[in-house]
């Protein structure tokens, strides 16, 4: 297998080595997800809505799952790398396509850079900061060049740090009085405007968006038909239960406002418990889940940047595979460069507007394709799709003016970029 070729655009190029089974594609997919989020977003998702955030969180789950089905039923028909960019181009166009992996690239590059800032905040002194932040790429990036398996095998040990850590804050919340039904109805009874709503519901889908990264390594996954479909509503089903007990016990524990004004609301939750000794297990937590959601973003984005290469959407010399990793190993140089080039200039804090603007746009592509599936390749009613593509536009609807703003030049970029080059080697599309 490691000597497999794929052919793009009548020419062979080396394919990627198939090496990850059902439970490492679950496992890379939940550590993207249940990444450096899930102990940041529900304060802002707090400031948009209040309680009303439970509410956006079944929303963002119900869009999350949408879209799920989308990529896991157009993962099975074209198991390659690319993801939605492959998807795009297949089903609806080379324009299509490359839109939504300009806009997975980019979006996907800023949240690398602030989950490795987030890992520094929490790992070193202030001063520090920026420089590990890009160390700690540099040396995921490392990771990566040796092969998918070892980042299958690290992601595992840094999902399971990142669970026994919520597990605790779970539990501190529990005993301080979380699980007060009273309460949390009462608290879900008060006023939250539905555009607060869908604002949480876009802030909180940014923490969901990491089962994306199965389908984009489909040409490393063994039979990938069968491995991906399961893979993908797997990753999101647990990590929605997680979400929700996270969600839940911060809220019975902290009440709206006080989630709402932390800066790391999970801490602030075992210490308002009781559980004081506990801070420094969520700060490993937090700790392990940025690592561990960048360690499978820049997998994934280096994955599309490659199939971007194959298809001459971005410069050839990308599509390089290594000879004996059999990793797409200039991509991964590459996109290990543009993120530290971010974090050691620019603050992040307010990107996650803009990615989440991306990537939601992504996923409006990837509904629309899985619409114009043939019925031999649909496993699940068109009417999921549908309301998936409608759902990422009424999300998108209500991000923050300044976030949308950004991704409307950032992919009026992309569509400068790749005119120039198609009418620069005289393509016809």
């Amino acid at each position: 297998m490691d000597g497999a070729m794929a052919v793009s655009n009548g020419v062979t190029q080396p394919e990627l080595a198939r090496r990850l089974g059902v439970t490492d594609a679950v496992v890379i997919g939940l550590g993207s997800m249940v990444g450096a989020g899930v102990f940041a977003v529900f304060a802002p998702a707090a400031r948009a809505a209040g309680a009303g955030l439970l509410v956006g969180l079944v929303l963002a789950a119900v869009v999350a799952y949408c879209n799920a089905t989308s990529s896991a039923q157009l993962a099975a028909q074209y198991p390659t790398s690319g993801g939605t960019y492959i998807y795009g181009r297949e089903r609806l166009g080379p324009w299509w396509g490359y839109l939504a992996g300009w806009g997975f690239v980019i979006g996907k590059i800023a949240s690398c850079a602030a989950m490795a800032l987030t890992f520094a905040a929490y790992a070193v002194p202030p001063a520090w900061e920026r420089p590990a932040a890009a160390a700690a790429v540099v040396a995921l990036a490392a990771v990566n060049y040796r092969g998918v398996a070892r980042t299958a095998g690290s992601t595992r040990i840094l999902v399971a740090i990142v669970l026994a850590a919520l597990a605790t804050m779970v539990a501190a919340s529990l005993a301080g009085g979380a699980a007060d039904p009273t309460r949390l109805t009462s608290w879900a009874l008060s006023e939250s405007s539905w555009y607060g709503i869908f604002q949480s519901a876009g802030l909180l889908f940014f923490a969901f968006a990491g089962y994306a990264r199965i389908a984009t390594m489909g040409e490393e996954v063994r039979d990938p038909h069968r491995t991906i479909p399961r893979a993908i509503p797997l990753a999101l089903s647990f990590a929605t239960v997680i979400y929700t007990a996270v969600g839940v016990s911060a809220l019975g524990v902290l009440g709206p406002g006080m989630l709402a004004g932390s800066s790391s609301p999970l801490v602030a939750a075992v210490q308002a418990s009781g559980w004081g000794w506990a801070a420094p297990v969520i700060r490993l937590g937090a700790t392990a889940a940025s690592l561990g959601a960048l360690l499978a973003l820049v997998a994934g984005v280096s994955r599309t940047v490659l199939a971007m290469a194959r298809h001459h959407d971005l410069p050839g010399w990308l599509a390089a595979v290594h000879p004996r990793f059999r990793v797409p190993h200039h991509a991964d140089v590459a996109v290990a460069a543009a993120i530290c080039g971010l974090v050691l200039t620019v603050d992040l804090r307010g990107a996650i507007g803009f990615s989440s603007f991306s990537v939601l746009l992504y996923y409006f592509v990837a509904n629309i394709a899985a619409v114009t599936q043939p019925a031999h390749a649909r496993r699940y009613p068109r009417g999921i799709q549908v309301l998936g593509a409608a759902g990422c536009l009424a999300l998108v609807a209500t991000l923050p003016f300044t976030a949308v703003l950004a991704g409307l030049a950032v992919f009026t970029t992309g569509i400068v970029y790749r005119a120039a080059r198609l009418a620069h080697t005289n393509r016809p599309r």
